[in-house]
């Protein structure tokens, strides 16, 4: 009878072994390092009793605090009416009187000429943009809203079937409320791939994770397709006890990121070129807190990010020779249309374009309003797109632009 020798194995599997614990041990540091940049960025919000705690305090501060929005102790929850188109503006004496009190955004998310889109939106509140969205995309379009305030849901919920079917006159109404947090949207069913456009407004820096928002915005759009949103954001780094302050959190200033570090987050995310459409600085009306952050200076900003197959999009604008010409068709753009704060295009006009812009316009939901002349065939160096309006020179109070120049 042969015997045969396992030490071969015992000394392999020990190998193996040893091999997985330093890589678990390497992925833990890795982890580590990365969360630990996250909270020194801003990403994420380090308070008393972690995640739990923040989303304790917001769904308080929204839930229970405020009334209404005239109990804001800053402007960064109110959106100026210049800024809204005017289309949204007609869509909005429709929507029932509850759902505007129980408003708290810092800018316009809702695009026009998105009839026919699915649009997600993320940190719904009283479902103010939803019932705006619901009659821009139409009855062959969808609005879902998450939220994950009780308080705020149930109003968004009470007018959402008579809104749809009587006031809008469909057969049945295209918009839901589900509740759930913006960070974890599969435990909401939200599935890959499965929405044309996401809006937000004022929520992102209420997240305890951002990254996660993130990730989960761009995993559920499909290729195409946007996330339009306004948001604040700081001219610098906060310091943790800024970040952790209540007040400053339900009032959308403790959680807002250093602007670099936000386009930072999103390049690292998939959102390689991120677009500033419009922006403006935020009143801090109360002495105490305007005391508290000094020379701090906060922002609404409305971000565009785009997603497109991964390489669509590069980091720096190239020239390949293209150009764009809007067609028109966009309602309320008849004789232009405004893509960011540095590119607007005049209807049948011509316009150069780098590789990026004109993915945008040709290759994501607007490209049925847009005609792209030209591919990426040929390569000719760096495209001169020229200063954003938006990315303040020294000594402007303006915020800084996207990563389009």
């Amino acid at each position: 009878m042969s015997t045969v020798s396992h030490a071969p194995a015992r000394v392999a599997r020990c190998v193996s072994d040893r091999k997985s614990a330093k890589e678990s041990r390497r992925n833990i540091k890795t982890r580590a390092k990365a969360d630990g940049l996250s909270t020194l960025l801003g990403a994420t919000i380090i308070a008393p009793g972690g995640d739990v705690a923040v989303r304790e305090s917001v769904q308080k501060y929204y839930g229970e605090t405020l009334s209404t929005s005239e109990d804001l102790k800053t402007s960064a929850c109110c959106t100026p009416g210049d800024q809204i188109p005017r289309e949204v503006r007609d869509a909005l004496r429709d929507v029932p009187d509850e759902v505007k009190a129980k408003y708290y955004g810092c800018g316009s998310p809702t695009p026009t000429g998105i009839e026919g889109l699915r649009v997600l939106d993320l940190g719904s509140g009283s479902g103010r943009d939803c019932y705006v969205a619901a009659r821009l995309v139409g009855a062959n379009g969808s609005v879902t809203g998450v939220d994950m305030t009780d308080g705020q849901l149930e109003v968004a919920r009470k007018y959402a079937d008579e809104y749809c079917t009587k006031t809008l006159g469909y057969a049945e109404s295209n918009m839901k409320f589900v509740k759930g947090t913006i960070e974890d949207l599969r435990a909401a069913n939200v599935e890959d791939d499965s929405v044309d456009m996401i809006i937000s407004n004022c929520v992102i820096n209420l997240s305890p994770d951002k990254p996660a928002v993130l990730r989960e915005a761009y995993r559920v759009l499909a290729n195409g397709g946007e996330f339009y949103f306004s948001d604040v954001y700081c001219d610098r780094r906060l310091p943790d006890d800024l970040r952790s302050h209540e007040v400053l959190l339900g009032e959308c200033l403790g959680g807002a990121m250093y602007i670099e570090d936000f386009k930072r987050l999103c390049v690292a995310t998939g959102f390689t070129d991120p677009r500033v459409l419009a922006g403006h600085e935020i009143e801090v009306r109360d002495p105490a807190l305007a005391e508290l952050l000094g020379e701090a200076k906060f922002y609404s900003i409305t971000y565009r990010l785009f997603k497109l197959p991964p390489g669509v999009l590069e980091t720096l604008c190239e020239d390949y020779g293209q150009y764009a010409v809007y067609n028109g068709g966009i309602s309320g753009s008849p004789n232009a249309y405004q893509l960011d704060d540095h590119h607007r295009f005049v209807k049948n006009k011509p316009m150069l374009v780098c590789g990026n812009t004109g993915s945008m316009v040709g290759e994501t939901w607007l490209g049925k309003y847009f005609t792209l002349v030209g591919d990426r065939s040929t390569h000719y160096g760096l495209f001169d797109c020229g200063p954003s309006p938006v990315a303040a020179p020294s000594g402007s109070s303006a915020p800084a632009g996207g990563a389009c120049c």
